[in-house]
């Protein structure tokens, strides 16, 4: 049989096609798969709520203090068929305002006993979800750019979502609800102070481009202070306590989710406005690092604060909203029902209980563990919504 050669024009054509191939299907579907993957759906289908449940969920402002939806590629403004918040699903679920919490590096084999912050997988994840190159290197600028996520979407919502910067603009939302429950509003925190790249001035440019919430660590420790999932996890750095008296003096207050128990200790010793865990459980019912102490919670509570209490399985050591409540009972019977709030951590690589079109389970759930309807109400929304007006107050405090 007679041989036949491959003119090189040809093959070179070839592995060109298959080398667009391969980036099409890197660029395009790789981050799709991975988010899909990640944000799924926790335990089986819920039973129908009752009609007490029901009524009060459509009366509720509910408050999420905690969300990574920025961190995907992923219309805001319209329904998915994947993940966990989208503006139709906070509508469905009467979330008057979702904390939109923007993740800047996460280790690689992340894990809730022990991390370095030597490795980084968000850096993959920007250039194959095609982030402008600025955020390549930078984590301030990977912070801003998701900023910008967020301002997009409400541009593109046809006037559904506002972000909320304000108690001023907080309490114009909610006005507005009052006539359109259709509205939602955002507001935007930080995922770890690394975010900073090591720069004070940052913080200021962060303030600027919106951000209210800052937690000082995730996963690894940084310059603030130590991370619970650290290496060293040790207090509050010298420069760590200029950062956190500068976000006070901004308008801009802490979340000590995932910081290490000395940092915890420092920050409610000196911060001057009220304390937050965006998203996190209680070692009462959850015994693990990721989550808090009886005594951490009353110290959260001294300041005036709120613990977010997540709806994934490290968080409450459940699939169901009935381990969420349980968690919620357990903080609310240490502390006082003024102390609980919901902290969901949805779109954060988790399998969520519920997504954010279903809080009316959670309502049940409160209702089943013997919470009033008013209690509901606060643990709902009205104390996050207390905690955000004052921690969002500029000037000097205290």
């Amino acid at each position: 049989m007679k041989e036949t050669t491959v003119p090189p024009k040809v093959l070179l054509a070839a592995s060109l096609a298959v080398a667009v191939a391969v980036l099409i299907a890197a660029f395009g579907l790789v981050p799709g798969t991975v988010a899909r993957s990640m944000n799924g759906r926790a335990g089986t289908a819920l039973p129908a709520p009752s009609a007490e449940a029901v009524a009060l969920h459509a009366s509720l402002d509910v408050v999420d203090l905690h969300g990574d939806a920025l961190l995907w590629n992923r219309p805001l403004h319209r329904r998915a068929r994947w993940g966990h918040v989208d503006v139709p699903r906070l509508v469905e679920g009467r979330v008057a305002l979702q904390g939109f919490t923007a993740v800047t590096k996460t280790p690689r084999g992340q894990n809730i006993e022990a991390n370095d912050g030597d490795t980084d997988n968000i850096t993959l994840l920007a250039i194959l979800q095609r982030w402008p190159p600025r955020t390549w290197r930078s984590l301030t600028e990977r912070a801003l750019f998701q900023a910008d996520k967020l301002r997009n979407a409400a541009e593109r919502s046809d006037g559904r979502l506002r972000v909320v910067t304000s108690a001023g603009e907080l309490d114009d939302l909610l006005a507005a609800r009052r006539n359109d429950p259709a509205l939602v509003g955002g507001f935007l925190g930080i995922e770890g102070a690394h975010a900073l790249d090591g720069s004070l001035e940052n913080l200021d440019r962060l303030h600027a481009a919106g951000f209210r919430m800052v937690g000082l660590t995730h996963f690894f420790d940084n310059r603030l202070g130590g991370s619970a999932h650290g290496l060293e996890r040790g207090g509050l750095t010298a420069f760590g306590a200029r950062v956190l008296a500068r976000m006070e003096a901004l308008g801009m207050f802490a979340d000590v989710a995932h910081a290490s128990a000395p940092l915890v200790d420092d920050v409610l010793a000196q911060a001057r406005r009220p304390v937050v865990v965006s998203h996190g459980g209680v070692r009462g019912t959850c015994d693990n690092q990721r989550n808090l102490t009886d005594e951490q919670l009353r110290g959260l509570a001294a300041t005036g604060g709120v613990v977010g209490i997540g709806l994934w399985e490290t968080a409450v050591c459940g699939t169901t909203p009935e381990a969420w409540a349980r968690a919620v009972r357990h903080a609310a019977d240490v502390v006082g029902v003024d102390h609980v709030a919901l902290g969901s951590d949805w779109d954060g690589a988790v399998a969520a209980i519920v997504d954010a079109s279903e809080t009316v389970h959670l309502v049940q759930a409160l209702l089943d563990a013997g919470f009033d309807p008013d209690e509901v109400r606060r643990i709902m929304g009205a104390n996050a919504l207390r905690v955000l007006r004052a921690g969002m107050a500029p000037g000097s405090v205290g």
